[in-house]
């Protein structure tokens, strides 16, 4: 009969476990990516309200605005969305505006404090405004092909609640941003294409094209309160109507620019804090994302040169893995993204424990308290300015 595992067996197995899940991941994506699954149900030529909530101005924020009035679509509407009519972002929208008489645009000012998501208040009023009944919500460093309506549509199945684009980084300017494309990209775009491709589709807030009448129907707008990450509120819904978030085939990409060492940590801690609260389940495994578990916990396990050699390599067969979806997938490549790998999985167990450790995060210097709360407090109104 055969001896009963060892402590170390157990270690070495977990490794080998994790490793080979964390490469199923990346083959995975890769398949999925650019893809079709069956045919789009969607309406032909169906009228689309699109929805941009703005905040300040970006370094990209001419472009990215731009873009939005110079889609190939034959028939949508443009609602921009603004809570403080002396944001600086103001100007440049009236100028967009009657620069393209031809799209139908419009500003509303003013927000609608219905829970702690300042982007979610922004956009009710839009909304509640859109004249059609296929909404897109899109944030404003979304980087607009011509065809964007069209892919976001062609996703569009029978068992469809929400079709969403995950955000890609592109264009960074320095290594601080290049280690925001490898979280943005590799890690976490792989898991969401992965997870699609075995049912378990996440909306992302980026983009998201919904079918009016089906949110509606569910609470409208404001039941994506139910959660401090709309996001998060909105995969819940769709999941207890029945139905499925879908991903688009190809994601579209957000210009990342500059990035301090700072503002890398901050977002992602905050996000890491986001996931904690609206997915523990899905959140706690995180910390196996990366080779830093189960390469440490062999080590731990078995200290000898051998074993460091064959983790070595085996380090090198998962980056290549890596950096072949980033090929594979279209996104970016710079000589330096595989040092960018190590840098990100060298930090990310500290912002793992650390999304465990708080309630709050900052966004834009917002206050948000992630905590669960009651329903009865979403229900302040703010009217316009």
């Amino acid at each position: 009969m055969m001896d009963a595992w060892t402590g170390t067996d157990l270690a070495l197995i977990l490794c080998l476990a994790l490793t080979l899940i964390n490469l199923a991941s990346l083959g995975l994506a890769g398949l999925r990516l650019g893809g079709r699954r069956g045919a789009s149900i969607f309406p032909t030529k169906a009228p689309i309200s699109l929805v941009r909530p703005v905040c300040g101005l970006e370094a990209f924020s001419e472009e990215m605005l731009t873009r939005g009035f110079r889609l190939e679509h034959p028939d949508y509407e443009l609602i921009f969305c603004v809570a403080d009519r002396a944001d600086p972002i103001v100007p440049l929208l009236h100028r967009l505006m009657a620069a393209h008489p031809e799209i139908p645009s419009r500003l509303i000012v003013g927000d609608e404090r219905i829970s702690d998501n300042p982007k979610l208040n922004n956009c009710v009023r839009g909304w509640e405004a859109a004249r059609h009944d296929w909404v897109v919500l899109a944030d404003s460093n979304v980087l607009m092909p011509p065809d964007y309506l069209q892919r976001l549509q062609s996703a569009w199945r029978h068992d469809t609640g929400l079709v969403c684009s995950t955000p890609i980084g592109a264009r960074p300017d320095g290594f601080c941003a290049e280690i925001e494309c490898a979280f943005l990209n590799t890690l976490q775009a792989r898991w969401q294409y992965a997870g699609e491709a075995v049912g378990l589709g996440f909306a992302q807030g980026k983009s998201m094209l919904w079918h009016k009448p089906f949110l509606e129907a569910r609470g409208g707008i404001r039941a994506l309160a139910a959660e401090i990450a709309e996001d998060a509120a909105a995969t819940k819904l769709v999941r207890a109507a029945g139905a499925r978030v879908h991903l688009v085939a190809s994601p579209f990409e957000q210009p990342l620019g500059r990035r301090k060492p700072a503002e890398v940590w901050a977002r992602q801690l905050r996000w890491a804090r986001l996931r904690r609260v609206t997915f523990p389940a899905f959140f706690a495994p995180e910390i196996g994302t990366g080779p830093v578990l189960p390469f440490g916990i062999a080590l731990l396990s078995v200290p000898s040169t051998t074993l460091a050699g064959w983790l070595c390599a085996l380090a090198a067969l998962w980056y290549s893995a890596e950096y072949g979806l980033a090929v594979r997938a279209g996104w970016y490549r710079g000589p330096r993204l595989l040092l960018a790998f190590l840098v990100r999985d060298a930090v990310f167990p500290v912002i793992w424990i650390g999304a465990w450790m708080r309630g709050a995060v900052l966004w834009r210097g917002n206050p948000m308290d992630i905590r669960p709360k009651a329903p009865a407090r979403l229900s302040t109104r703010v009217t316009a300015a």
